[in-house]
């Protein structure tokens, strides 16, 4: 059989598998559910981790053209607005190899599909895969596309939809994901609209109890992407209704947002409550995810290999949902370079066991962030103390910024 291989999902997971595949000498076809190719959202934070991969892949010229290069991560005080210790983002080409980029999600995704268009791939959109089945020599997808089912084969399938994945459901059926009790609401504003002490070329991160708020910048630094990130719960409808718990683009009513808002950010400095009342047209985006990886089948069943969201949904409390995604293509390609269709299913359990512990690490320690930022009482304390002292020692995490792929 030809070195073909069929991806179901057109976000930044797909689209860096596709692109990776294609590099490697595969014919990809991506197949997304979208009638348009797109993606919605806000930022997304790449650390020297993920730059590496792009940078090795010849994108880091294109990244340029439209991402911000922070020069520091303040960690603050909700609360007082102090700065509790910085760490020098600036030095990262230096430490790692490659610098710390913050770049709007739909730059981002419309760079790699177009890298990934250019490298051959195939890409369909309004198509929905409906299910997937094997046998020991090929995959088959279900697809229904323009009205009708088509079935397409090929020697091997990615599963890239997403937290939701039906194709997990169908592989590993292990359950729906499960709403975190966490609630990101996300706004994007032009630096040029806010007065000159809230703009920033820096990320920021304020932390308080059972919340804090993230600021970057995007679009070559003419905006800024705001995020608060509050514990909380949902309404009864809305908890029950899997339409609502699987939009991360949802919307309320002005009034309301402002009000849940506010109480997220009861006692926030001057500072914080102007940059929030400087946004507007909040989004809303319940988290919902899964526990922790806990071995390779979770990535990978015979000639499918599972990747990003589909395998490993993770809080966004160390910014590395896309940065996984991508380490995840990075490694497909890896191991599948001069790879025949009759070597599929070893070279994906090879693939499966260079990946699941450490994207096991990444989500376990998200979930261990999000602990740290939402502190309270002695914990929160002690944290503020720790963070004064020991600074940026704190703050860097070498072993996730200094992977190097197997």
């Amino acid at each position: 059989m030809n070195r073909n291989v069929l991806i179901a999902g057109g976000g930044i997971a797909g689209m860096a598998a596709g692109f990776a595949l294609a590099r490697a000498g595969w014919q990809a076809t991506v197949f997304e559910r979208a009638a348009e190719f797109s993606e919605v959202g806000a930022g997304v934070q790449l650390g020297p981790n993920v730059m590496r991969i792009l940078q090795a892949w010849g994108l880091h010229d294109a990244l340029a053209q439209v991402a911000a290069f922070p020069s520091g991560l303040h960690a603050r005080s909700m609360n007082t607005g102090e700065v509790l210790a910085t760490l020098p983002l600036n030095a990262a080409s230096s430490v790692y190899g490659a610098p710390y980029v913050t770049i709007h999600r739909a730059d981002l995704h419309g760079l790699l599909l177009q890298a990934a268009v250019r490298e051959g791939v195939q890409v369909q959109s309004d198509a929905v895969v409906q299910r997937t089945s094997q046998t020991p020599d090929a995959v088959t997808l279900e697809v229904m596309q323009h009205g009708s089912t088509q079935q397409h084969r090929a020697a091997m399938t990615v599963a890239a939809d997403g937290v939701w994945s039906p194709l997990r459901q169908q592989l590993l059926g292990d359950g729906l994901p499960k709403f975190t009790g966490h609630i990101a609401y996300r706004a994007l504003v032009a630096q040029a609209d806010l007065p000159a002490h809230l703009r920033s070329q820096d990320v920021s991160v304020w932390m308080g109890e059972q919340a804090h708020v993230v600021s970057y910048p995007v679009r070559g630094g003419e905006y800024l992407n705001v995020v608060c990130l509050a514990e909380g719960r949902l309404l009864d409808d809305e908890a029950h209704n899997l339409q609502a718990l699987q939009t991360w683009n949802a919307h309320k009513s002005e009034a309301q947002t402002l009000a849940e808002l506010h109480h997220a950010l009861r006692g926030a400095c001057a500072s914080l409550t102007d940059l929030m009342s400087a946004c507007s047209d909040w989004r809303l985006w319940p988290l919902c995810g899964r526990p922790a990886m806990q071995g390779a089948h979770q990535h990978v069943q015979g000639r499918i290999a599972l990747v990003g969201d589909a395998a490993h949904p993770m809080l966004p409390y160390l910014a590395q949902g896309a940065g996984m995604a991508i380490e995840d293509a990075a490694e497909l390609a890896l191991q599948l370079n001069q790879a025949t269709a009759a070597d599929v299913p070893q070279r994906l359990q090879q693939f499966a066991q260079a990946r699941w512990q450490r994207n096991a690490r990444v989500q376990a320690r998200a979930v261990r962030n999000g602990q740290i930022f939402h502190a309270t009482g002695p914990m929160r304390v002690g944290r503020d103390m720790g963070l004064r002292l020991m600074g940026s020692k704190l703050m860097d995490v070498p072993w996730l910024y200094g992977y190097q792929r197997s």
